[in-house]
């Protein structure tokens, strides 16, 4: 019911214009994202050292640009109920999902708390997501609100009509989950396989000290072995979580790699990366470009895959528009001992013995897109590793867990998530939680997973949902404009 308000708001005041329905779609915008991001201030301020001032400017700063998109649908809707009347309610869902597309894919996306994430815990509505994604969710949802605003709105029987109609919608929905989750065919398909996620639970201040580089390491490798002895053929470490380069401390790096190979498992190791960028002459000063990456090592203790970051974090790992934000720099300082990082350009696949599994770096798991591109390359498992750390004990790293969830449900894959302080755990192909780890807290979970090959209708036919949303509301907004 959450868009219910709005849509009355905006439906009950046709003549006070465009400009009003802006204003009314800014302030739930507003609330809307306030409430959800209010993290972002401890963040800047505790790990970025940012002066408070500056950090809740920074965050109003992004929770305004957010807001933009509220006020877009909230605008759109008031225009087409003055050129198409009362049948403009009907196209409340798809306008809201273009608001929600436009939210992943205008500037540099930040597609956080779609509406449709709020299903992750009803998992026999989620279950939709197997067919219509995220967006189809998003678009249940406005359906919903819209039939809500309708029944208030309208004095007729029409509401009646309506009202019975979208019950019928949710209880199909309903229905179809409850037996797709009881049926559950992939839990018995697909070759098994035993993972391990560590959740090593290293303080965001204590990670680059130089005096617990080796106390930091022992405890990921003391981990790894308690994994291998419960039987763990592939052991996943967060993200960023050696105090090293990887691929140049021959010692530390060296360790990691006998283990495996004396294990005969597979390791994906989290851990920055740095390459020599080249200069016109070889006396200019030598450059180098950073990655946040995750390293496959074989069983053999060789490398057999390095996957870089391809979506940064606004904030944490870059800051945009900085020749005006400039005074966000100071939190690039606090992510690590370097310049800001550059992003990935490819999707890698992890060769996990015979098979192929993905990962997906933080927040990189909230592109829906992204994860399915992964899929059709050949993903059998997906894996996904963070550092929730800069989150403290707030909503941000629950709201993280969920939206990975729902990149289960969508493509029919289990999902793995190392976290270096939570949550960590694995999800089924249908959403379910197999076991999970707390906030704060070393954890060593251990699970008997399958690689997957089957692929959901949403792998398939992917946004569809949302481009047809955005298809509808531009072909809308020229017949009212005609």
């Amino acid at each position: 019911m959450a868009l219910t308000p709005l849509v009355i708001a905006v439906v009950r005041a046709p003549r006070q214009g465009v400009r009003r329905a802006f204003l009314l779609g800014l302030a739930t915008g507003a609330v809307y994202f306030a409430g959800t991001l209010y993290w972002l201030v401890e963040t800047m301020t505790t790990f970025g050292k940012l002066p408070t001032p500056l950090a809740l400017f920074a965050a109003a700063a992004l929770v305004a640009y957010l807001s933009l998109f509220p006020a877009a649908f909230a605008a759109i809707l008031a225009r087409l109920r003055r050129t198409l009347g009362p049948r403009a309610l009907l196209l409340v869902p798809a306008i809201w999902v273009t608001s929600e597309l436009g939210r992943q894919y205008v500037w540099d996306g930040f597609p956080w708390a779609l509406l449709g994430y709020s299903q992750i815990t009803t998992l026999p509505v989620a279950q939709s997501a197997s067919l219509v994604g995220v967006y189809g969710l998003s678009a249940l949802l406005a359906l919903t609100a819209t039939a809500a605003a309708y029944v208030i709105l309208d004095r007729g029987r029409a509401r009646w009509v309506v009202a019975a109609s979208v019950a019928v919608l949710v209880s199909v929905t309903v229905a179809w989950g409850s037996a797709r989750l009881a049926a559950s065919p992939l839990l018995t398909r697909g070759q098994p396989v035993r993972v391990a996620v560590l959740q090593g639970n290293v303080a965001q201040e204590q990670k680059w000290d130089p005096a617990l580089r080796d106390e930091i390491t022992d405890r990921y490798l003391a981990m790894t072995r308690q994994a291998l002895d419960q039987g763990a053929t592939f052991v996943i470490w967060p993200e960023s979580s050696t105090p090293f380069y990887f691929e140049h401390d021959l010692v530390r790096g060296g360790a990691i790699r006998r283990l495996a190979a004396a294990s005969n498992a597979t390791l994906l190791i989290g851990s920055d990366q740095v390459e020599p960028i080249k200069t016109a002459a070889p006396t200019d000063p030598v450059k180098e470009r950073s990655y946040n990456a995750a390293f496959l090592v074989k069983p053999d203790g060789s490398i057999g895959a390095i996957y870089r970051k391809m979506q940064l974090v606004p904030f944490g790992e870059y800051v945009p528009l900085q020749s005006v934000l400039f005074f966000a720099g100071p939190i690039i300082g606090a992510v690590a001992d370097f310049a800001p990082f550059t992003a990935g350009t490819e999707p890698v696949l992890l060769p996990v013995g015979s098979h192929k599994a993905s990962t997906a770096i933080c927040y990189e798991v909230i592109y829906p897109n992204l994860i399915r591109r992964v899929v059709l390359d050949g993903s059998e498992l997906l894996t996904t590793i963070t550092n929730d750390a800069w989150y403290g004990r707030s909503s941000a790293a629950y709201q993280h867990w969920d939206q990975a969830a729902m990149r289960a449900i969508e493509q029919g894959r289990y999902l793995a998530r190392a976290a270096n302080t939570g949550i960590s755990g694995f999800v089924d192909p249908y959403g379910r939680v197999l076991t999970k780890a707390g906030l704060f807290e070393s954890a060593n979970l251990v699970q008997d997973l399958r690689f997957l090959t089957d692929r959901t209708v949403y792998n398939r036919i992917g946004d569809l949902v949302a481009w047809l949303s955005l298809a509808v509301t531009l072909v809308a907004l020229l017949v009212g404009k005609r």
